[in-house]
């Protein structure tokens, strides 16, 4: 039985421990926010947080949570999110969408330890969460957009 904590409530599975977190998060869970892209952890595409900080969830065992925090997409509702999400709308950032919840996942680690990034550690978070359409630009746009509100995390 492995225990965890997933968008604030504790969670008990009788699953094989090295089945990858992904799976447990879509197969087992229900949830289909966080995507499959690549299976080898370069797309960002199945970005989660751990404790806090974006990990890969595709090559993620799920016994290596144990006793953790998790957070999907469907669970990330503070104010900061939620202004992520209002930026990414108003910068039209989403063309075919699938790589959306790894790139805020991604998004929201960064402004959540680094609320004044530069152009650089914007890059940098970033680095490694693939767009297939090319939305880079608008990505780092909204969040620039929401760095220059403030620091409110909720």
């Amino acid at each position: 039985m492995i225990e965890f904590t997933l968008n604030g409530e504790k969670v008990q599975l009788d699953v094989e421990p090295d089945m990858p977190l992904l799976w447990v998060i879509r197969d087992e869970l229900g949830l289909s926010g966080t995507k499959f892209g690549c299976g080898v952890a370069q797309c960002g595409a199945c970005t989660v947080h751990l404790e806090g900080d974006p990990i890969r969830s595709c090559v993620t065992p799920v016994h290596s949570i144990a006793g953790k925090r998790l957070a999907t997409i469907e669970g990330l509702n503070d104010p900061l999110a939620r202004r992520l999400r209002d930026a990414w709308i108003k910068v039209d950032v989403p063309q075919c969408g699938y790589c959306q919840s790894g790139q805020l996942m991604s998004a929201h680690a960064l402004l959540h330890n680094n609320p004044k990034p530069t152009d650089q550690d914007i890059v940098s978070a970033m680095d490694g969460n693939l767009c297939r359409c090319g939305t880079y630009q608008r990505i780092k746009k909204a969040i620039r957009e929401v760095a220059a509100e403030g620091t409110d995390h909720g």
